[in-house]
């Protein structure tokens, strides 16, 4: 510590040292410059007609230096002609010849900026070099939850079944090691669960390390990736030598494709490589009966790589997806358990309800109907508040200025939503148009048209295309009513999903015989350049038809989409009941 110490003391001395000796050059030369007159080229030029000059002295400056005859010294500009000598000389001047004065100062100043640079640099790197500890210190702090403080357990899961099923025998193995050795069994060192955000999967996680009664190790992918070489690579040697002091634990990885994500020569850095090297090297140097289980979650399994996916490091991925019917009831019970539900609440009529709901969107569901119930000061969480909530959770809080809104911009709203909830009563019937609305939300929606499919485990092609013509609907109600000219960007968020439709049928599916059944992600490597344009003009064709044959359907019903327009102007938010009875009693009437 003390040579530490020494150098820096020497660093210290030798910069002021420096420092003095530039500012003591600079004050010897201002100092012996006050005495000096300063005169005018044309008073200098004067005073040498008048054989008053009787030393020149000629510097490669700015500024020439002279003597008069009285002795008092001067300056002037320096005229740098080339017979500016010459002139002096006829006129008997003195004439001496110096190189610049300012050499010395110059080289001091130079050799002092550059230690100054010098010793700033040495002390950045110093400080970053201290950065990276104390980062590497903080973040190679990994604190286990111990075992009594993990609550979750499986009971506390609803639905997610099959994949419940999956991991059981991870808890019967950290439960019983010896069960599984006796077989010569080995137990998988890394489980993957992937699906849509919102499903469970950390949940699932929690309570596989609850029910084990083992310590749980909560981690992001995106804690390893550092600015700093080596530093992701030295966290995750330091998280596995904790889960190893451990001995069985549980090692939770979430958003894992930030760490490992395929490696390609376009995506790939050599941080990065390093940090995925060292999970793959500790992971393959697990002992079999430590009882280190590594669960790690993503959205998107199709982008991890190769390498983690291998038998012996993440061998077995499980599906954690989108809950049934069956499922959300079973959810919506669980989170409904503190909350004092109004008895006319059916969870199971909810449950039909909440088609494509995640159980994070369920739990903020019956959340949201708590706080408004709350609010209110109401006894019970009644159909009112579970109705607002739920179209809270998908739209956002309706705004409650409108005053901005303009009474031509409120009707091509209603024109637009009426489009959506008109077409798809007329070609959808099996889906359920629960609200139309025309206020807007806190979300940006200026209003929206709320269109519940029935649960379906696939999607048929004609399911796909009756989306496309359902999304389409509203910039063709526009169009009818104002004219090409006056179509508004409304339906930007609209054109958006029927373009993700029609590529999705045409470049994933298989759905167009003139692009054949090819997987063109996987023809070009997920990469748009070189995309065969038989894709584009297929994609562009559909697209086209479609909106003619909706446009169609919908001149076909335009007194319908006047009253449901009406309607909506006058009440502002419609429900299923109000949509059907302006329908069906209209193709009554007709027929």
């Amino acid at each position: 510590m003390k040579i530490k110490m020494d150098k820096k003391l020497i660093i210290a001395v030798l910069l002021i040292v420096i420092a003095g000796a530039i500012g003591f050059v600079l004050y010897v030369q201002t100092n012996a410059n006050s005495d000096v007159k300063e005169v005018s080229y044309n008073e200098f030029l004067e005073a040498v007609e008048a054989r008053q000059v009787s030393t020149v002295y000629l510097v490669d400056e700015a500024k020439i230096k002279g003597i008069f005859s009285d002795g008092t010294v001067f300056v002037t500009d320096n005229p740098r002609t080339e017979n500016f000598k010459e002139m002096l000389l006829k006129n008997q001047i003195k004439v001496e010849e110096h190189k610049a004065n300012a050499t010395l100062t110059n080289a001091l100043s130079t050799l002092g900026v550059i230690l100054v640079i010098g010793g700033m640099g040495l002390y950045l790197s110093k400080q970053a070099s201290k950065q990276t500890s104390r980062e590497f210190s903080r973040m190679s702090n990994f604190e286990a939850i111990p075992q009594e403080e993990v609550k979750v357990t499986f009971a506390q899961v609803a639905g997610n079944a099959e994949a419940k099923e999956s991991i059981l025998d991870l808890v019967d193995f950290l439960r019983y090691p010896e069960k599984y050795g006796k077989y010569g069994a080995r137990i998988p060192r890394g489980v993957i669960l992937y699906g849509p955000p919102g499903t469970g999967k950390t949940l699932l996680a929690k309570a596989l390390a609850g029910e084990a009664g083992v310590p749980f190790y909560a981690v992001s992918g995106s804690d390893f990736i550092q600015i700093y070489a080596g530093l992701g690579a030295g966290r995750i040697r330091s998280l596995f030598k904790k889960a190893r002091e451990k001995g069985k634990c549980v090692i939770f990885i979430d958003e894992i494709d930030a760490l490992g994500k395929k490696r390609d020569g376009i995506n790939g850095n050599d941080e990065s490589d390093r940090t995925l090297n060292a999970l793959l090297t500790e992971m393959s140097g697990f002992n079999e009966n430590e009882g280190i289980i590594v669960i790690a979650a993503t959205n998107r399994l199709d982008t991890l790589d190769d390498a983690l996916l291998r038998p012996g490091r993440f061998d077995r991925q499980v599906e954690v997806g989108l809950p049934d019917v069956k499922a959300r009831h079973q959810i919506l019970q669980v989170h409904s358990r503190q909350k004092p539900l109004s008895q006319n609440i059916d969870l199971g009529k909810l449950a039909h309800q909440t088609v494509y709901f995640s159980g994070a969107e369920l739990e903020s569901l019956l959340n949201e109907a708590a706080i408004l119930a709350a609010k209110q000061g109401a006894q019970h969480i009644d159909l009112s508040h579970i109705d607002k909530a739920y179209y809270t959770v998908i739209a956002g809080e309706e705004k409650k200025d409108r005053s901005m809104i303009s009474k031509k911009d409120r009707e091509i709203t209603a024109y637009h939503e009426a489009g959506h909830a008109l077409v798809t009563k007329l070609i959808a019937p099996e889906n359920r148009v629960t609200k139309v609305t025309i206020i807007p939300s806190t979300k940006g929606a200026g209003g929206f048209s709320m269109n519940i499919p029935p649960d379906r485990m696939y999607r048929s092609k004609q399911e796909m295309v009756h989306n496309i013509q359902i999304a389409l609907a509203g910039r063709i109600a526009e169009e009818i009513v104002y004219g090409e000219e006056n179509i508004t960007t409304g339906a930007s968020n609209d054109i958006e999903k029927a373009t993700e439709i029609v590529t999705a049928m045409v470049k994933h599916f298989g759905m167009n015989k003139k692009a054949g059944m090819i997987n063109y992600d996987v023809l070009y490597g997920g990469r748009s350049v070189g995309m065969d344009s038989e894709v584009i003009s297929e994609c562009r064709r559909i697209m086209e038809e479609l909106y003619q044959e909706t446009k169609q359907l919908m001149e076909e019903h335009m007194n319908i989409l006047k009253e449901i327009t009406a309607l909506l102007l006058d009440k502002e938010t419609l429900n299923e009941e109000d949509l059907n009875e302006i329908i069906f009693s209209r193709e009554k009437a007709a027929i």
